[in-house]
């Protein structure tokens, strides 16, 4: 039997992007059963206008991306829940891959640009050596081995989610799950993931100020 597939996408002023992406999953998602959950921000746009009159289940948050994330993941009721972002950056295609990491018996499944097959088309050369340096630290700290650590296009199982206790409740939750991941015994598994461009509007990570946000998130979970 094919899993039940919950797909949670934070959202703010992305009308420019989410009925591509709506699009885009609807055709990828066909051989499962499958519910998309859009949390929206209170977008001053059309964006939840949109996703609605697509089939997305709507829900709102009031703090963040982590925060988004979250509330989307505790309300998905599928067998495996896939958070992506809404500015067409993750390639549905990429999402039977995924799918087969939970299948497979991981419990968290990451997506990494820094593997061979993956890459990024927007990755400034500042955010490139802040990774690897935040990479560094988190895998001398917790004994862990990642590739990549910012990167929010992953699968959970519901048994991850019930462990992980996550509370970022900004850009520092992808974060949060690496090292969470791995001080609650998971079984994690990275695949290789290309990012595209974002095709429209603004990104919302400002690299210095969110920098310091994970690097909080690093230390504030040591012990």
């Amino acid at each position: 039997m094919k899993p039940h597939v919950s797909i949670v996408i934070p959202t703010l002023n992305e009308e420019k992007n989410i009925a591509e992406l709506m699009r885009k999953l609807k055709g990828e998602l066909s051989r499962y059963s499958y519910e998309i959950i859009v949390v929206d921000g209170h977008s001053k746009d059309r964006t939840v206008r949109i996703a609605r009159s697509m089939g997305a289940k709507i829900m709102y948050d009031d703090y963040g991306k982590g925060s988004a994330l979250v509330r989307g993941m505790h309300a998905a009721k599928g067998d495996i829940i896939i958070s992506m972002d809404a500015d067409l950056s993750n390639k549905p295609k990429e999402i039977p891959l995924l799918v087969t990491g939970i299948e497979s018996g991981y419990d968290v499944c990451l997506g990494s640009r820094f593997l061979t097959g993956g890459g990024s088309e927007d990755m400034p050369k500042l955010r490139v050596l802040g990774n690897k340096a935040f990479v560094h630290i988190v895998n001398l700290l917790y004994g862990t081995r990642y590739t990549d650590l910012c990167y929010g296009y992953r699968s959970f199982s519901r048994k991850a989610l019930r462990k992980l206790d996550l509370k970022e409740k900004g850009f520092g939750i992808e974060t949060e799950i690496n090292i969470k991941a791995k001080k609650s015994g998971l079984k994690t598994l990275e695949v290789p993931s290309y990012e595209k461009r974002r095709e429209n509007g603004e990104a919302k990570l400002h690299t210095v100020r969110d920098g310091f946000r994970i690097l909080r998130t690093i230390l504030r979970n040591i012990g």
